[in-house]
């Protein structure tokens, strides 16, 4: 488990996080949300002992990083691109890193195929695309079988397929019951893996809550479109809708999909879209974070 609990860090007088309170749960993949400057990878450093907090705790499995035995063994991380010298091969790379956790040869080959960088582990890795080097990174954190994964902006250079593979890996790595924490500003992609949301804005978090629950509270808004938007907005709204629209469609807060059907069909108006149009992500991120 990650713990965070009322962690400050100062620079210079100024807070760069201030009281930040957070979990991320075992069998769970927990999405940590913030734009640049939000405090996003000062917490992040400061968990895994690169940097020193003001005050409060970061803690893995109960301990901060510098005090956990055999640490690359319990945790593995991703903080940026580029670990790799660009003159070694991926497989001498995962070698050299083997050194650091105990980990054998056989380990290496085995992540190499997992990562699909089987046919690439004798390439320099400074010919690596973008792609290809997250891939390398995530083998790296791997390379202990730590139970507990702190990924930092791991899908960059990713293309369809790479996502979908780490999207599986990462699911993967949950179901057996380890720990994820990953951030990332490719939300749509994100919506699609976490289970849990915390969002942090101005050095302080504005949220931590399941991804179902954030979803689920969110207030019922439908799109509709139909003959006569005007007819329908005033029906609507008769019927005590609050609408709007966006020139294409009409966007009414305050009804079910059963009732617009019902109060379209009283008017006589034909109806071309009715859904409901569910926030994502994104939006929900960007309302709290205060950047719409």
């Amino acid at each position: 488990m990650i713990e965070i609990r009322e962690l400050t860090k100062t620079y210079g007088g100024i807070d760069a996080v201030k009281d930040v309170t957070f979990t991320a749960s075992p069998g769970r993949v927990t999405g940590f949300l913030g734009m640049n400057g939000s405090g996003k990878t000062t917490t992040l450093r400061v968990l895994l002992g690169l940097s020193r907090a003001t005050s409060g705790a970061a803690l893995i499995n109960g301990r901060r990083y510098r005090d956990l035995d055999k640490p690359l063994t319990q945790v593995g991380a991703v903080l940026e691109q580029g670990i790799s010298h660009p003159g070694q091969t991926g497989r001498s790379h995962l070698r050299t890193q083997a050194l650091l956790c105990g980990a054998g040869r056989d380990r290496v080959e085995e992540l190499l195929e997992y990562v699909g960088l089987a046919d690439a582990g004798g390439k320099r890795t400074g010919d690596y695309s973008l792609g290809m080097r997250q891939r390398l990174a995530v083998a790296t954190a791997m390379l202990g079988g730590p139970q507990v994964l702190v990924l930092d902006e791991p899908a960059n250079g990713l293309d369809p397929s790479g996502m979908a593979w780490l999207r599986g890996l990462l699911r993967d790595h949950a179901a057996a019951g380890g720990t994820v924490l990953i951030s990332s500003h490719l939300l749509g992609e994100l919506e699609q893996l976490v289970d849990d949301v915390v969002i942090i804005a101005g050095g302080r978090v504005r949220l931590t809550e399941p991804l179902e629950a954030l979803t689920g509270r969110q207030t019922m808004r439908l799109r509709v479109r139909g003959r006569d938007p005007r007819v329908l907005w005033a029906a609507f709204e008769r019927a005590g809708a609050e609408v709007t629209t966006d020139g294409q469609v009409l966007h009414v807060t305050g009804l079910t999909p059963e009732d617009a059907g019902e109060i379209a069909y009283a008017v006589q108006q034909p109806v071309y879209e009715l859904a409901l149009d569910v926030p994502t992500l994104e939006q929900i991120f960007f309302e709290l974070a205060g950047a719409a």
